[in-house]
């Protein structure tokens, strides 16, 4: 097995109230009338207190999110949460707090949403007559296994409701939290209505608590991928963001740990910068990196079309810029010869089990 040697990173040196906490500021999104940002006129003498989490709790009408984008695997989703107390700095789904009113920034990580009607919620809509089924993504737009899962269990109660419809789920995570569920998921993974895929960007622990500082160390993501593929459940490895002269060096050793524990397919990402997230980025890269900060956002930009971030580049059929070109050769030599993403452990989920029980529907099963 190949290992990437660590790398070096500044000390966090963040005041007190940035502590355990991705992004560095907290300007306000893009669709607020005014524009609010933290400067420093050097009359604070005391350091302010550490940023706490709030949790506001959130009644939606519907919680199964349909989508027609080309670009993802999937054409249905939940999201348990709004935000993310994972704090990864990187995360794309961070812009979506500015249509909260709130701040991409360490809002997105600090001020959440919970959902804790959203297993009645999935009940309702899984028992419309007019339901399709088809297999629901979760950790898509936000970690459903993120700490206030802890307390509100949400996450549970869903997987509980998906369960009891035989009604199929793929789960992306990066926290050993998950495990706490292996009463229900091994049950529905033997029943081939779900898959697991554990998230693992690095395995160096400084730059894991840099860059992810509230999501699970790395060794005990790769401890939870070990329990899931103990329980029989179907489970891949997800390596990203790969982030090129940052940890993409990493990729190999990562896959290949994975292949060793059971992991049976795998996919990768390259960061991607859209909207508020590149500044926020630029902050954290200059803060911990700031040797490497120049080589990464060249490498970045090279995969852009010159920009710190362009779709038509990034997430075009066709791979382009010469870094980006490398890394899907490196991903797919190492999973060509591990043997992964071969399609043997990796049919479609089961979708003709699902049916309405009958405590819900009212009606008996004709051959019960």
């Amino acid at each position: 097995m190949t290992r990437a040697t660590p790398l070096s990173f500044r000390p966090a040196s963040l005041p007190s109230r940035e502590r355990g906490r991705g992004a560095r500021s907290n300007d306000s999104g893009r669709f607020e009338s005014e524009k609010r940002e933290e400067i420093d006129d050097g009359w604070r003498e005391e350091v302010p207190e550490p940023v706490k989490t709030s949790v506001t709790l959130e009644t939606p009408r519907k919680i199964v999110t349909f989508n027609k984008s080309p670009y993802v695997g999937f054409d249905r989703s939940i999201n348990p949460y709004r935000g993310c107390e994972h704090g990864c700095v990187y995360c794309f789904a961070r812009p979506t707090h500015a249509y909260m009113g709130l701040s991409p920034g360490l809002d997105f990580e600090t001020k959440l949403f919970a959902k804790p009607e959203a297993a009645k919620l999935l009940e309702k809509e899984l028992s419309n007559p007019n339901y399709k089924v088809r297999a629901i993504a979760i950790g898509t737009n936000t970690d459903a296994y993120q700490p206030i899962e802890r307390q509100f269990l949400v996450m549970r109660h869903i997987l509980q409701t998906l369960s009891l419809f035989n009604h199929p789920v793929s789960i992306l995570t990066k926290s050993n939290l998950i495990i706490r569920d292996l009463d229900i998921l091994g049950p529905m993974g033997a029943r081939n209505l779900t898959r697991c895929m554990i998230s693992i960007t690095t395995e160096d622990r400084k730059l894991a608590r840099a860059m992810e500082p509230r999501a699970s160390t790395p060794a005990r993501r790769f401890e939870a991928l070990r329990r899931l593929v103990g329980e029989g459940i179907t489970t891949g490895i997800m390596t990203g963001p790969m982030i090129p002269g940052l940890n993409d060096p990493e990729m190999e050793s990562i896959i290949e740990q994975a292949a060793e524990i059971g992991a049976t397919y795998a996919t990768y990402t390259i960061l991607r910068l859209p909207y508020e997230i590149s500044q926020l980025w630029q902050e954290w890269l200059e803060a911990f990196a700031p040797d490497r900060a120049k080589r990464v956002m060249r490498h970045i930009r090279e995969m852009n079309g010159g920009r710190d971030y362009d779709p038509e580049w990034a997430r075009g059929a066709e791979v382009k810029g010469t870094y980006a070109k490398l890394m899907m050769q490196r991903f797919r030599k190492v999973t060509d010869r591990l043997g992964l993403n071969t399609g043997r452990d990796r049919l479609p989920l089961d979708t003709s089990q699902f049916r309405v029980p009958s405590k819900i529907s009212g009606q008996q099963d004709l051959f019960g």
